[in-house]
Order: C-alpha cells, then structure tokens, then sequence
C-alpha cells in the first residue's frame, strides 16, 4: 500500500495557501501602484493646462492657427501625451495630433464651473479629459473653444514597469526561501523523529518487550514525545500481563492436581449408586411397556385425526371454488348491471332521436315539394315574383327547422356517444370536469324530462383533472337514477345539487337530494351487494355497490353517505388526480 508523508501533505497545503496569497497581495499591489500612477499622471495633465491654455487662448481668439498648431505638436512631444484635439466654438477640429478616441468612451462632468470632463477608453486603452477655452476681455469671459488631452495605458505601464518586477522578485525570493525554511522545520521537527519512532517499533520482541522500548533522544515536550510514551507505557503493561499470565498457569496446575482427586472420590460414589441405579432400571422398564401401549393408542388416534384433516381440506378446495365461482358470477353480475343502465340509457337515447330526425324527415320532404313546384313554374313559365319570395320564405323556415332538429339530435348523439365510450372503457384521460358533468347530463335528458326535477351544479370551468372518465360517467348516472328511482319517489319536483371543488391535487364532489333518504340504521349496509329498498319491486340492490367499487378500486378514492329519514340523502367523494 502507498505510504503518504504526512510532513509532505501538510507542507503541500501550507505553501500552497502562501501561494495563492502571495499571488493576490501582489495583485493587488500592482492594481495600487497602476491607480498611484495613473493619479499622478492626471495631476500632470492639469499642470500642463493650466500651463498652456493662455497661450491656446490668445492663439484660437485671434485665430492664430499655426501657433495653435505649434503648441499642440510641442505638447505632443511630452512622452505622457498620446494625444491632444483643439476645436473652436463651434466644435469645429482646429489641430488634432497623436492618438484620438474612435469610440464614445466613458464620459463625466468633473466641475460644473468649468465644465471638465474626465475621458476613459477601456476598449482603446486612452484616458485623459477636456477642457474649454475661456477668454477674458474687459472683465467679461468668452468660451473660444476646447481642449482634449489624452493619455494612455501604455504610460502608465512603462512607469510601473520596474517596480512591477521588483514586486514579483521579492513574492518569488520571499517565497522560495519560505519554502526552504518550510521544508528544512518539517525534516527536523516531524519526518527525521517519526523515522526513528518507526525504526525502533519495527525492532519489538514479543519474548522481551522491556527491551523494545523506545529512546528517542527529544527535548520537547510535544506530541511525537507522548506517542513514545503511550507505547512505553502499553509495553510496560504487556510485561506486567506476562508476569500475572505465569501465576494463573502455576495455580491452575495445582487446580488440576486436586481436581484428578476429586475425580477419584467421584468414581468411587458412582460404584455405590449403581446398585441402586439397576433396581430403578427395572421399574422404568414396566414404564416403557406401558408408554408403548399409550404410543399405539395415539398413532390410531393421529390415523383417524389425518383422515379428518384430509376431509377436511377437500371441503375447503370445494369451498374455495365456490367462492371463486362466486365471485366471477358477481362481477359478471355487475357488468351485466353497468351494461343494463347503458342500455337502458340507449332506449331513451333513441327514442329521443326519433322526435328531431321525423321533423327533419318531413321539413326534408317538404322542401322537396316546393322545389318541385318551383321547377314546374320554371319549367312552364309561370314564375312570378309573389311565387319566388313565398317559395324563399317556406324554404327558409323549412331549413331552419332542419337545423335545430338535426343539430338537436348531433348533440344527443354526441353526448351519448362519449359517455357510452367512458362507460365501456377503463381509459385514464383529461377531462374538464364542468363541462363532462354537463354532457352526462345532457346523455340523461330523455329520463329527465319526464320529470320536473332540477339538477343544480356548483362547479368552476377551470377544474380539469385526469382520471377514469367511464368511471365518472357511471358513478353520475347511477346517483341520478337512484335520485329519480328510489329518492324521489311520490315527490313531484325534487332537486340534486353537484358541487365540486379542488384541493390541491385532491378532487372532492357532494352529491345531494331532498328525496326521502333511508334509515339511519340501514346507512352501514347502502354499499353492500344487493342492498335496496325496492326488493321484489325491480330493484337489483346493485346501484350503490357498483358507486362503491368505482371510487375505490378504480379511482383510488373514497366515499361517505349521509343520510336521515326524509332528510335526503348525500354522498361525499374524494379522490386524487392521476397525474
């Protein structure tokens, strides 16, 4: 296995921590003595302004171009100066020398008197700032023109250039004599003593730990020197162990010498009670017999016990089946129960369409006659405008009938179409849950119609969850039917109120009606198979099981009944969206 110094791992972490100091103090220094420099340069600018805008001044007022001219290439000569720019009142370019912004840079007002503006380039490496050109006549001031001087980066890095290097010469001096005097303190101090440690460790006699000791000649009191003695002291202990192990093994010599004795005196009361021991034998041996006996009894009895048993087990398979059988017969009976409302739903569906699909039929019929008699008239010349506009009127109204009628039974076809799909299916799909209760209701129209009760539905258009959609389909028409069958029996107008509402992910409905509600004692049967309060009367006690089995099995939900006598009855269903 690799051995790692851990001398070498903490000198690493050490200097590479002084490094990256190093690095960033020196940084920063060089930042300093770039922003120093540039400072002082800035403060040379304005020396020089204060130097030469007289006699700019006097040479623009006058219009003195070859002096302005002159003074400009003079100021240009000054290393510092990359560039000068003289314009007049006009901003029109006078001279313009050296080295020139080419794009806006960043630009401020320095002193709203004197309308300086400090200039800096970063993308062209310029800086520097303007200044007008005032001239006084007769105590009034004129402003003649302007002035840019521009300086650049370049000059600053040639002024700083030796004291940069002095900088990183003295991080890489500093640096390589702290690693030497690192290096020199991590040799003595840690790796050398902890070579020795390890040298006289590798040394240990088992037969003579005493002589293992360690002798590290160290001054200091430090944590190498508590090492060696911890491990002085744990060989100080293994001796002490070793004299104490030599006296248990003396005792336990003489423990054995009286044990043998022990043993003898043993032997000799054994021979005494073997004697007695035979005489017992005998009688256990009378109670062996009749143990046998006992053991016969008990095999016939466990014969006949198995016999049971296997009986027993066949009734169970045969009970097993039954049950089995059972239950395929129900859900068979519940399918034949969910196929029956569909049919049910079909009858009324149909013989709903035939009401809008005969009045079509006729309109249809109708306007055939007139188109008849309109060719006729074309035919033997006998139109007339009277004839036209009564054969436009009565082919419109014949075609507006037409329209409802057939868009009438589209709609019922539609809304039966979906919910009968839903209900045949067990596909998971998105539904707007507002507008499907709208088109199960819709699909129920021919049932309701016959009666005068209302159906209120509280429910908000943004509600849209995934889930079984036939489920939802059926557990509607099923409430509704038990409303209209059971609840509103003898009431002549009753009322169902849907609510619906979502709770973050969860969807609860509340199904009620003011029918005549059952018993509060029949409300833990209302879910069970069979159950209902028109038996012998046509009522297959299937209605609310199939509910039931819809909210839980296929839905993953939950359903509550609350009921009173002549107080309605209402259902609360929760479950969650499937997505």
């Amino acid at each position: 296995m690799k051995v790692t110094s851990i001398s070498r791992k903490l000198l690493t972490r050490v200097l590479s921590f002084y490094f990256v100091l190093t690095f960033l103090v020196t940084c920063v220094q060089i930042g300093a003595e770039y922003v120093n420099t540039k400072s002082h340069i800035n403060s040379e600018l304005l020396t020089l302004e204060k130097t030469f805008s007289s006699s700019l001044t006097r040479a623009v007022w006058e219009l003195n171009t070859q002096q302005a001219i002159d003074i400009a290439e003079g100021l240009v000569a000054i290393p510092m100066i990359k560039g000068i720019k003289v314009t007049d009142e006009n901003n029109q370019v006078i001279t313009q020398l050296g080295e020139n912004r080419t794009q806006d840079g960043d630009i401020k007002l320095d002193n709203k008197e004197k309308n300086y503006f400090n200039i800096s380039s970063l993308s062209e490496g310029l800086f520097g700032y303007s200044f007008p050109l005032i001239f006084e006549f007769s105590g009034r001031t004129t402003k003649v023109g302007t002035v840019t001087l521009l300086s650049s980066n370049q000059v600053i890095f040639d002024r700083i250039e030796i004291g940069i290097y002095f900088l990183i010469g003295n991080a890489m001096v500093k640096t390589a004599a702290l690693v030497l005097l690192f290096s020199i303190a991590f040799s003595q101090l840690l790796t050398n003593p902890l070579n020795e440690l390890t040298e006289q460790i590798n040394q240990f006699d088992i037969d003579d730990p005493e002589a293992s000791k360690l002798h590290v000649v160290n001054y200091e009191r430090n944590e190498l020197s508590i090492l060696q003695n911890a491990y002085n002291n744990l060989l100080s202990e293994l001796t002490r162990y070793k004299e104490e192990l030599a006296t248990a093994q003396s005792d336990l010599i003489d423990s054995n010498n009286k044990l043998d004795e022990q043993n003898l005196m043993l032997e000799q009361e054994v021979a005494k009670k073997t004697s007695s021991l035979s005489t017992t034998m005998l009688k256990m041996e009378m109670q062996q017999r009749e143990l046998l006996a006992q053991q016969s009894q008990l095999k016939a009895e466990n014969t006949r016990r198995s016999q049971t048993e296997k009986t027993l087990t066949n009734t169970n398979d045969e009970l097993k089946s039954s049950i089995h059988e059972l239950k395929k017969a129900q859900e068979r009976l519940l399918d034949a129960e969910k196929m029956a409302t569909l049919g049910a739903l079909s009858a009324e569906i149909t013989h709903e369409i035939n009401t809008p699909i005969g009045v079509s039929i006729t309109s249809t019929s109708y306007l055939s006659d007139l188109l008849t008699k309109l060719n006729n008239e074309i035919d033997s010349n006998k139109l007339s405008k009277r004839g036209l506009d009564e054969f436009r009127q009565n082919a419109n109204q014949s075609v507006d009938l037409l329209m409802n009628n057939l868009n009438r039974a589209s709609d019922l076809i539609s809304s039966y179409k979906q919910v009968a799909v839903d209900q045949t299916s067990d596909k998971i799909r998105h539904i707007n849950v507002a507008k499907y209760i709208n088109e199960i209701i819709n699909s129920l129209h021919p049932k309701l119609k016959k009666t005068n009760h209302i159906i209120h539905i509280d429910c908000s258009n943004t509600i849209e969850v995934y889930c079984h959609a036939g489920a939802i389909s059926q557990i509607f028409t099923n409430l509704i039917f038990n409303s209209i069958i059971h609840g509103f029996e003898g009431i002549e107008q009753g009322e169902i109120s849907i609510k619906v509402e979502m709770h973050n992910d969860e969807v609860q409905i509340t199904y009620a009606d003011n029918g005549l509600g059952i018993p509060e004692e029949s409300l833990p049967s209302l879910f069970d198979p069979f159950f209902t309060t028109k038996s012998g009367k046509g009522g297959s006690g299937l209605g609310t099981h199939i509910i039931h089995s819809l909210v839980t099995d296929t839905l993953g939900g939950s359903i509550v009944a609350r009921s009173e006598k002549n107080q309605g009855l209402s259902y609360l269903i929760t479950f969650n969206d499937m997505r």
